[in-house]
């Protein structure tokens, strides 16, 4: 860099034309549903909270399909972000097959094949079609397939160690993507309190005093945190991250309505419950100084499929907590993916 060019970075002036195509490149995105109520920018940091088998992941995989498209291929409309997905999987029980199968159904959902039915993506169903003509409308862009799987980026952790050691190569990895010119747009981490009792162990075991501090549950979280920030500094991307409910929810709120006594209104304990989280709290508080959007999913009652008449889905309601919204969406999950029902 010149002396010309320090001046000028160092004096912070820019045309107009650089303002625009600067903010414009960071401009709030909105995902699909159920993830649509809030826009979301980069640096934002989502926590997506619910209890074993609340459908966490099956919005994680939403998400990532909603970022890997593009928003046109060919002259026909995807509407997605055409930007890459880091997941980060401490479950070690992600499918691939059901990322594969949701992402097909999108592809002829927009090529207007799909009807929501995922027979007409087996490939005994494709063989049998009696024309050309005809094989052409069950079957997708097998190139476009191709190009967004390759930007969906996965990693496995089975311990803290082996994620800080991801997130401490996760920069080289971008880099890498940008200079082939992929851009990163969300960073997912499914899900961030799996190593939970495992640390807690570990820092409750008698250790010399040297390795005490570095084995320690709080001490971990706040590493995993910094690493998290020095990412976020450099890259312009969205993170995600789910979270499991050890602990029984405190207050267990109605989706229609919330009834609250006549002796809290006079005690004030209404303001303080509206403020609280419903759920016990069990990472540190630098994970949740971290965190700037809140999502929790309650298990709903079933819904009588209105396709069939007959198959019962069981059906979630998703409560935004910061911000805090009036509006609680409730929705089902089928081959298709998440349908939202009310």
């Amino acid at each position: 860099m010149g002396d010309d060019e320090a001046r000028s970075w160092i004096r912070g002036d820019e045309t107009a034309k650089q303002m625009l195509s600067r903010v414009l490149k960071d401009r709030a995105f909105l995902l699909i549903p159920p993830l649509h109520r809030v826009p979301l920018r980069a640096g934002n940091v989502v926590e997506i909270t619910g209890a074993s088998t609340s459908a966490k992941t099956q919005i994680l995989i939403q998400a990532a399909i909603s970022c890997i498209l593009p928003k046109t291929w060919n002259g026909i409309h995807y509407g997605g972000l055409g930007k890459l997905v880091l997941f980060l999987d401490l479950d070690c029980r992600f499918d691939v097959l059901r990322l594969s199968q949701m992402l097909k159904h999108r592809l002829l959902q927009a090529n207007w094949l799909g009807n929501g039915a995922w027979w007409q993506l087996e490939e005994s169903n494709v063989k049998s079609c009696k024309s050309a003509e005809e094989k052409t409308k069950t079957v997708f862009d097998e190139e476009l397939y191709a190009s967004c799987m390759k930007r969906f980026l996965y990693v496995r952790c089975y311990d803290s160690l082996e994620l800080l050691s991801s997130l401490k190569t996760l920069h080289y990895r971008i880099q890498q993507q940008e200079a082939c010119g992929s851009q990163v747009g969300v960073l997912m981490i499914d899900s961030i309190g799996a190593f939970h009792w495992t640390d807690r162990l570990s820092s409750s075991l008698a250790l010399e005093t040297h390795n005490r501090k570095s084995l320690s549950l709080t001490n971990v979280v706040e590493t995993i945190v910094q690493e998290l920030k020095k990412l976020l500094l450099v890259h312009s991307l969205v993170v995600l991250a789910t979270k499991g409910t050890i602990y029984k929810e405190k207050y267990p709120a109605n989706e229609n309505n919330r009834k609250v006594s006549s002796n809290d209104h006079f005690s004030g304990n209404v303001a303080s419950k509206a403020q609280q989280p419903p759920f016990r709290e069990f990472m540190p508080s630098s994970w949740q100084a971290f965190v700037t959007h809140k999502i929790i999913i309650r298990k709903s009652a079933d819904y009588q499929s209105l396709q069939t008449g007959q198959q019962n889905l069981l059906a979630y309601s998703l409560e935004w907590l910061q911000p805090q919204l009036s509006r609680i969406d409730r929705f089902i999950v089928d081959d298709s993916g998440i349908v939202i029902v009310s």
